[in-house]
């Protein structure tokens, strides 16, 4: 059996949790979850139990339904741990539903293809014996998209790992692209861009434990607030391979030559074919970097200073309004104002005079600037060159969009700021994970909305979920919203909840509350997901956001790319042979 494996600080090798993020043992330490504890226990009338899950071996699964051909064996698993671990995503109802021991869907049995040709023969094996065959970067989804929950009408279900898939193949310095593997993890791309100098500088949450090819299909945003941020900006061309052939794009910077057939696989979630390697525009590593922070009264009247930069065009690398509670849950605030986290990075040129621009924005917004921010420093090449050259892959490096100011700048109350909520941003997945055994119920959504509704849909929001948390008997709970990117013409605003979860009644709970959510954001003229992708759990309300016609489309795409209807069945569209 092949694990995936990263390396940690100490450089030892750690394996893979079957049923929450990252590691085993590599959340919080007792310390924390005391910590934890002791912040949310009254209020949350916490017992102090801490659910653990049961080991892989004690699971009852059914026994696999299909059998590898001899060609195909030396990549197939039926291991406990791999299917159970191949199961689920990491969403809060994956996590409940793992802790329980209840593996609803486990894939009968996981493939690892070691090359494209591989790729081609899982999937004339599928589509020959009717097996459905969902695709597995990273594992990292959060809204069912990896489960193998096919419906009826099939042999069994597969999925189809691309781990072994994770190399940089080749890298054009001239311009500036690389052509890279779909099963590369974030940590691995840039390790193999960096002796190189670049990077592709796409850092989402789930970084460390998400793949290229994971990416592409969801449609993933990235760490930069503004600018190129979805990897739709990015990619130059793919290859992709379908049950009907293999469909690879014309390697170009832009082409009028009538609808790109990149789009039609960016986002598409597997259901098209499995994409195997994509040519992606990458950039040199940042040497000069500022940022600071300011304080709004409220979430509300911080909005048109972050309307502001985002029409400017100084386009900052990083750009967080954080509510009160949320800041202060993260260590960024006091809990009496929402904070602004701005900051700017180039590979080129000194950014010091975009951050004092933005800093006479907020400030003509009512922003209260925090420490030094605006003020010239935050730029020694040398310094910041050398801190690129670091081989150690951990996002709380790599994955800072805007790391703190070079030499010269300070410890500034703006700098703690950037600096607290990196390592909460980074650390909050392991943090879930203890939440949700400590009974804590823990759910994110995200959408996107044009500015004239921004306001509204955050209100209607935050009522239609206080409202459903009451209704499943968690009134103590609380809801916090941060914008995590931001547009000239809109932003996107991912809200948090956490309360107490009755233990043997949280998937109802959640539930509820999810589907106060997902018709507030649809009412409010958001998107039903801006970066989350679809999935399982999505599908409701992706139903309702697209146009019908297009739905009609992109079925018929499907019956032709995937006759057999056997790649990812159920997700964007309806399973079908």
């Amino acid at each position: 059996m092949v694990r995936r494996q990263h390396q940690r600080d100490d450089q030892a090798m750690a394996r893979r949790s079957w049923w929450g993020w990252g590691i085993e043992g590599g959340g919080p330490g007792d310390a924390e979850v005391a910590a934890l504890e002791d912040l949310l226990g009254a209020r949350f009338g916490l017992d102090g139990h801490r659910q653990e899950p049961p080991a892989p071996g004690d699971l009852e699964l059914p026994p696999p339904r299909v059998t590898p051909p001899p060609a195909l064996a030396d990549l197939a698993s039926a291991s406990s741990e791999d299917r159970a671990g191949h199961a689920m995503g990491k969403s809060y109802r994956d996590v409940v539903r793992a802790l329980r021991g209840e593996v609803v869907h486990p894939p009968d049995l996981v493939l690892r293809p070691r090359n494209e040709a591989d790729v081609v023969a899982v999937l004339d094996w599928c589509t020959s014996n009717q097996v459905a065959a969902v695709a597995y970067g990273g594992g990292s989804s959060v809204v069912g998209g990896v489960e193998p929950d096919v419906g009826e009408g099939y042999g069994g279900a597969v999925s189809v790992d691309l781990g072994l898939l994770d190399k940089v193949v080749e890298v054009d310095p001239m311009s500036r692209s690389a052509r890279i593997q779909a099963g590369a993890l974030g940590p691995s791309l840039e390790a193999q861009l960096r002796p190189s100098g670049l990077t592709l500088r796409h850092f989402p949450q789930s970084f460390e434990w998400s793949t290229l090819g994971g990416w592409i299909a969801t449609r993933a945003g990235g760490h930069f607030a503004s600018g190129p941020t979805h990897i739709d900006d990015v990619v130059e061309s793919l290859r992709v391979v379908t049950p009907a052939g293999i469909v690879e794009s014309r390697r170009l910077p832009a082409s009028g030559a009538g609808p790109s057939p990149d789009r039609l696989f960016i986002g598409s979630e597997g259901v098209l074919g499995i994409i195997t390697e994509a040519w992606v525009r990458v950039r040199p590593r940042p040497r000069w970097r500022s940022s600071g922070s300011c304080r709004f009264p409220s979430f509300l009247a911080g909005l048109p200073a972050v309307q502001a930069l985002a029409q400017s065009g100084l386009q900052p690398a990083n750009c967080r309004l954080v509510d009160p509670l949320e800041a202060v849950m993260n260590g960024v605030g006091s809990g009496s104002e929402a904070v602004l986290l701005v900051g700017f990075e180039s590979a080129d040129h000194p950014v010091d005079a975009a951050a004092r621009r933005a800093a006479e924005l907020v400030a003509d917004h009512g922003g209260r600037l925090d420490g030094s921010w605006g003020r010239p420093g935050g730029g020694d090449p040398a310094q910041a060159g050398a801190g690129s050259r670091r081989t150690d892959p951990a996002p709380a490096t790599d994955t800072d969009a805007v790391a703190t100011p070079g030499p010269g700048a300070g410890g500034t109350a703006g700098d703690d700021a950037n600096a607290g909520w990196r390592a909460a941003f980074v650390r909050a997945p392991y943090l879930r994970d203890v939440l949700v055994q400590l009974g804590v119920l823990c759910e994110t959504f995200e959408t996107a909305v044009t500015w004239d509704r921004l306001a509204a849909l955050h209100d209607a929001v935050v009522s239609a979920v206080t409202a459903a948390l009451a209704e499943v008997g968690a009134s103590a709970g609380t809801v916090t919203c941060r914008l995590t990117h931001v547009y000239p013409d809109g932003a996107a605003p991912y809200f948090t909840v956490l309360a107490p979860a009755r233990r043997g009644d949280e998937l109802r709970q959640w539930s509820v509350v999810k589907q106060a959510a997902s018709e507030a954001l649809l009412a409010g003229g958001g998107s039903i997901t801006h970066h989350h992708a679809v999935g399982r759990d999505h599908r409701a309300w992706y139903d309702r956001q697209r146009p019908d016609l297009f739905a009609t489309v992109l079925r018929a795409a499907k019956g032709v790319l995937d006759p057999a209807g056997v790649c990812n069945p159920g997700v964007l569209v309806d399973p079908f042979r």
